[in-house]
């Protein structure tokens, strides 16, 4: 592979595309004869949800989420903000929120409540890969491609420092 800190490839090219084609069918079956609206958290869906809405049949919209996490005042806590929020308005339509990892599930539990907020008709989340064990609060995931080992991981989307996002797989990476 070549560049430094690169391990074993875990989910090949072709593996995530052949899941990708599979979510967005069950996408296609459960939106069909409707709209709907993606909305993808910045930066690390971008690969996966440009594959996936290239599979998608149905008329949809797109834009895209961006959170900061910044220390709080008191600096024993950490305050979640909006660096880019929606351009478009939620009321009555259905959304499909797409991430690349979901964790203890805090973050996107905030995100929610706040699409939540915009009404919609409907609210379902889309994930690459999920991390269950992790998980601090209970959200229901409509859509999961892997569920994420116990390892670090970059490609197709994910990084360290802002970089190997653009790897067409994903593999272990180990720092330092």
């Amino acid at each position: 592979m070549g560049q430094p800190g690169l391990g074993k490839v875990i989910f090949t090219e072709e593996q995530i595309q052949n899941r990708v084609r599979e979510v967005a069918a069950q996408i296609n079956h459960d939106y069909r004869d409707r709209e709907l609206v993606v909305i993808g958290m910045l930066k690390g869906c971008v690969y996966f949800m440009t594959d996936l809405t290239r599979q998608l049949t149905m008329p949809i919209t797109m834009d895209f989420l961006s959170i900061g996490v910044a220390p709080s005042e008191n600096h024993k806590a950490v305050a979640i903000h909006f660096k880019k929020s929606l351009d478009i308005d939620l009321q009555g339509r259905h959304v499909l929120l797409v991430e690349d990892v979901i964790g203890t599930g805090l973050t996107l539990g905030y995100v929610c409540q706040h699409l939540e907020e915009a009404k919609p008709a409907s609210l379902k989340i889309c994930t690459l890969l999920d991390k269950p064990a992790h998980r601090l609060l209970t959200l229901q995931i409509d859509y999961c491609c892997f569920e994420m080992p116990e390892i670090f991981l970059v490609g197709y989307g994910l990084d360290y420092n802002n970089q190997y996002r653009n790897l067409p797989y994903i593999a272990a990476f180990h720092k330092g």
